[in-house]
């Protein structure tokens, strides 16, 4: 090599220092957008959020260093979800973190191009939002709480815990999910109802201001308990449900255990915080390179029995001791 071309290579090198040193000094900010149909002031929504930040932190990020965090909730209702997701879309996000799958399915509408990722999505194949469990297909990928699939172990341990029961209302809110996804549901507590002997009636709750009427409905109609449908308006509105179960004195199952915490009777069903939790690590992946179209949709591998003793001994239900011994919570 020529002296001349040494030093010309040694002299571009030494100028551009300054400006990999600035570049190393100000590293690109990741912008995440949360989505949820929840009010923000809700301390159950909180509780994810906080969780969701933390797993951050473990993962490397400093908030307001190298990621930022769009939070945008509702008043407690999906109404709201499509202004709010494309308001996301619009601050051009890097990537939307969706709670539960109404948040998820407006996230997706709203955008084709950037990555989403749904914490604890009911079915997300039968909804639409994934072609596969193992190959998502497209900008959509997370994590699911196997909806349909537990509606009959959850009627089980319902009669397991009220041998005597043969009526049963459940509380439905239709657009939780697609039709073909409701229609699974059906299918599968149906089938569940006739091996156990018992009869289901549907009561819909579509709105807020529909809960009283409906549980008043459930309450007159001489049934043995009531069965709550996967939704998350529901899970949202869980103080309300279990309010109201308790003044009309129906013993009710439910489908996380956040709702026996609060005083409900008894749930079976998968951690939703920990499903939540592990948008975190989808994000991660997906800002490192990662396509959400490769990423398969987590699965729960443990599902949680709670039970509410306290509440059992008020409606004057003695918990058989295999429930007992089989409980992961029970809640005093």
């Amino acid at each position: 090599m020529k002296r001349r071309n040494f030093i010309t290579l040694v002299g571009g090198a030494a100028a551009a220092w300054p400006l990999v040193a600035r570049a190393q000094q100000t590293p690109k900010i990741a912008r995440i957008g949360f989505l949820t149909s929840a009010t923000l002031k809700d301390p159950g929504i909180r509780q994810q959020f906080d969780a969701i930040r933390q797993d951050f932190v473990r993962l490397g990020y400093v908030e307001g260093q190298n990621i930022v965090f769009e939070l945008r909730g509702t008043d407690g209702t999906i109404d709201g979800l499509p202004a709010l997701a494309s308001e996301l879309v619009h601050l051009k996000v890097d990537v939307i973190v969706a709670l539960a799958t109404p948040a998820g399915r407006a996230a997706q509408q709203a955008t084709a191009a950037i990555p989403i990722v749904i914490g604890s999505m009911g079915d997300p194949v039968q909804d639409g939002l994934v072609a596969s469990l193992s190959r998502p297909g497209g900008n959509v990928t997370g994590t699911t709480f196997l909806g349909p699939e537990l509606l009959p172990k959850r009627l089980g341990l319902l009669k397991e815990l009220i041998p005597a029961m043969s009526r049963v209302a459940c509380l439905w809110h239709p657009e939780a999910f697609r039709e073909q996804t409701n229609r699974d549901m059906k299918k599968q507590i149906e089938g569940a109802a006739k091996a156990l002997s018992v009869q289901l009636q549907y009561v819909e709750a579509h709105k807020l201001d529909e809960f009283e009427r409906a549980f008043s409905d459930m309450a007159s109609g001489n049934f043995d308990a009531m069965f709550e449908f996967p939704s998350t308006t529901f899970f949202e509105q869980r103080k309300r449900l279990v309010d109201l179960a308790e003044r009309h004195r129906l013993p009710a199952m439910y489908n996380a255990r956040e709702f026996v915490e609060l005083g409900g009777l008894i749930a079976y069903g998968a951690n939703i915080l920990d499903l939540n939790r592990r948008t975190a690590f989808y994000v991660d992946k997906i800002l490192k390179g990662a396509k959400p179209s490769e990423l398969p949709v987590e699965q729960p591998t443990k599902f949680e029995l709670a039970i509410n003793r306290k509440t059992a001994k008020t409606l004057g239900i003695d918990i058989p001791q295999a429930l007992l011994a089989a409980a992961d919570d029970l809640v005093d």
